[in-house]
């Protein structure tokens, strides 16, 4: 029988991985383009951990290696949330969520690369497992939106990246100290890419200096405080009572969360077909598949979260 300490800490990451989802559902309520969205979310992170004497503490304790390190996942992060929210723009909630689902089926084919370990055969068969889901997914989706499928489709492979690079670092510091580095980075990163994104990324070139109205700001508040910061804290608490296993289970509901809520307040289900909903059935349901069969190896370490 699990005791009150980890009974407690389900609900504690469950309650996360439902924030976590809230996030797609923020990125289409906020009315700036996934560039400056993005950009504020960052800095509005980094601004509330500068706050903290604790991260300022563990930033002198960095050896400049290690800060570079940090700095160069920042700037991944960086990407991966553009791509998250231009895929939202894109398309919609559903389909950005549906695709950061993939991020398993990166990791499995990217991180013996970045991790320097032998490749699994099974982890190959899981990535084909996911492709009727894919096929189906895409072709579920108004034409229309398919450009937001395949910026989302990078967005998951960039989960992948630096999610495999983030595990050989993460332990190498604090955790919230890590976490304003990389933001900071990630800040700076898309601050320099600006003018260049017309080039890299015509579909999500915008204005960078947009100042957020009142709606905007409101959210934007909502999205780095309580969907960033408040679920990172928790999710670090709940960490001590729960198995990397359990953990790895909970979070692949990220995208049943955030499609259920797209739901309900954006009726999203209106613009999408059944094709769309049984690949996405496929994709979660291979996903779950992937730890049942990987039990003995461990969760992948805290990161970013969409």
């Amino acid at each position: 029988m699990s005791s009150p300490d980890t009974r407690k800490a389900l609900v504690q990451i469950h309650f996360c991985v439902l924030l976590w989802g809230v996030t797609a559902i923020l990125g289409k309520l906020i009315t700036l383009p996934a560039l400056p969205l993005v950009w504020w979310r960052m800095l509005l992170v980094v601004a509330m951990l500068a706050l903290l004497p604790r991260v300022w503490r563990g930033l002198s304790a960095l050896t400049p290696r290690l800060a570079l390190g940090y700095c160069g996942v920042g700037a991944l992060v960086a990407l991966h949330w553009l791509t998250f929210y231009g895929a939202v723009k894109l398309a919609n909630a559903s389909v950005a969520a549906t695709c950061i689902a993939l991020a398993p089926v990166f990791t499995a084919i990217v991180e013996p690369w970045i991790a320097r370990r032998p490749f699994q055969p099974r982890e190959l068969a899981f990535g084909l497992a996911v492709l009727p889901g894919v096929a189906l997914v895409v072709g579920g989706v108004p034409h229309g939106m398919r450009l937001g499928v395949a910026v989302g489709a990078l967005s998951a492979l960039l989960v992948a990246v630096f999610g495999s690079f983030n595990k050989r670092l993460v332990s190498h510091a604090d955790p919230l100290t890590v976490t304003a580095l990389e933001l900071g980075a990630g800040t700076l990163t898309l601050t320099l890419l600006a003018p260049a994104l017309p080039l890299l990324l015509p579909a999500l070139a915008s204005d960078l200096w947009v100042i957020p109205g009142l709606h905007d700001g409101v959210l934007l508040l909502v999205l780095a405080g309580l969907c960033t910061l408040l679920p990172f804290a928790l999710a670090l608490v709940a960490l001590r009572h729960l198995s990397a296993y359990t953990v790895q289970l909970v979070t692949n509901l990220e995208p049943v969360y955030a499609i259920v809520l797209a739901m309900l307040f954006l009726g999203e289900q209106r613009e999408l077909t059944p094709l769309f909903y049984l690949g996405v059935a496929i994709i979660i349901g291979a996903v779950f598949l992937h730890p049942l069969l990987n039990r003995a190896r461990p969760a992948p370490a805290a990161g970013a979260q969409p």
